[in-house]
């Protein structure tokens, strides 16, 4: 028996199709916390969050033969996460439309730590806090996109297959995300 953590995702969900409760457990294992940062980025809250990510992983379970091979795994459970924080957040009036817009083309843009003094955690747990504060303050069609590439390291092809759009547009309004970040933080990059 090949060992459970080498397989896919979607080699996991077949398995568990056909009752392997292990191959369930690898993959709540593999995306209970990228996803409850995920979550709890749009929803503010930990405690209302961790109830999202459970009640995700309810559903994937309680739905496992829904599951079909024509998205990836990822996808699917993203897209299960996302409709039920827009669901919950529409239901407390907290939540604007995830529509998406942007500009074309895309180049990626880095920002370089450079201090090295001994103060250089303290500092760098700084600038952690002002890329946050700057990903919180872009308009909601952008930060979802910067949220899903860049902190939950989607593709463009994941990405698009959740948000139900073009990968050329997925690149695109990174790219516009990135050129805000980019002048929110111009002190920081040199």
């Amino acid at each position: 028996m090949a060992d459970i953590k080498k397989l896919s995702d979607e080699e996991l969900i077949f398995k568990f199709q056909k009752g392997d409760e292990s191959a369930y457990n690898e993959i709540v294992e593999r995306y209970k916390n990228k996803l409850l940062n995920h979550i709890f980025y749009y929803m503010k809250d930990r405690e209302w969050a961790e109830d999202i990510v459970q009640d995700t992983f309810v559903r994937v379970y309680l739905n496992k033969d829904k599951y079909k091979e024509i998205a990836k795994v990822s996808t699917w459970i993203y897209t299960i996460a996302i409709n039920l924080a827009k669901t919950a957040l529409s239901r407390n009036g907290k939540m604007n439309a995830f529509s998406i817009t942007g500009k074309d083309g895309e180049n990626d843009y880095e920002i370089k730590d450079k201090h090295t003094t001994t103060d250089g955690e303290v500092l760098k747990n700084e600038l952690s806090d002002v890329i946050m504060s700057s990903i919180d303050e872009l308009e909601e069609k952008f930060r979802e996109i910067v949220m899903l590439r860049d902190v939950d390291e989607m593709s463009y092809e994941e990405i698009a297959a959740l948000l139900k759009i073009p990968t050329g547009t997925v690149k695109s309004r990174l790219n516009r995300a990135r050129l805000n970040l980019r002048d929110a933080l111009s002190e920081y990059i040199k």
